[in-house]
């Protein structure tokens, strides 16, 4: 599961910035052991310290320690296992859950399937690509009726026409 990228660095000794895509961003640094991805594919790396630093979070990842050694690191993803993850609950999903589920009107109808969210600010939205694309607000009980993930569907109250 991907939780953030490597976007620049910070200081001389090594450390980077990351952006976060957990919530709250300093979340990223509940998993002291990170995946990275990289040209042979993903790689093991331990996070040696880290803290949120204004609206970003800084890393100095074990083995890089200087500048010149953590440039290489800029644009590279971060990752867990998934099993490492905690349970999502209630109505809270991991938007990559989300991803591939048909989405189908409250009257039954297919409108497409979930190609990505986007964050907005004020609710999270599914793109959903069917015959054409739609953005469907993705707001529990109010356009979301029910989310069934073992039959891979979200079923919606939305008039997209």
């Amino acid at each position: 599961m991907i939780l953030g990228r490597i976007s620049g660095l910070f200081g001389v000794k090594g450390w980077v910035k990351v952006y976060s895509y957990t919530e709250p961003r300093e979340a990223v640094l509940n998993y002291d052991r990170w995946l990275l991805s990289g040209k042979n594919g993903w790689q093991e790396a331990t996070v040696a310290e880290g803290q949120r630093h204004g609206k970003t979070v800084i890393v100095r990842i074990s083995g890089y320690d200087d500048r010149d050694q953590a440039a290489g690191l800029i644009g590279t993803e971060i990752g867990v296992p998934r099993d490492e993850l905690p349970e999502a609950d209630g109505d809270h999903y991991y938007w990559s859950d989300l991803e591939g589920l048909s989405v189908v009107h409250r009257d039954g109808t297919e409108i497409g399937k979930v190609d990505h969210l986007l964050e907005t600010g004020a609710n999270d939205v599914m793109v959903v690509k069917g015959e054409t694309e739609r953005l469907v607000p993705f707001v529990m009980d109010k356009v979301v009726l029910g989310v069934d993930l073992v039959k891979g569907e979200i079923r919606v109250d939305w008039e997209w026409d």
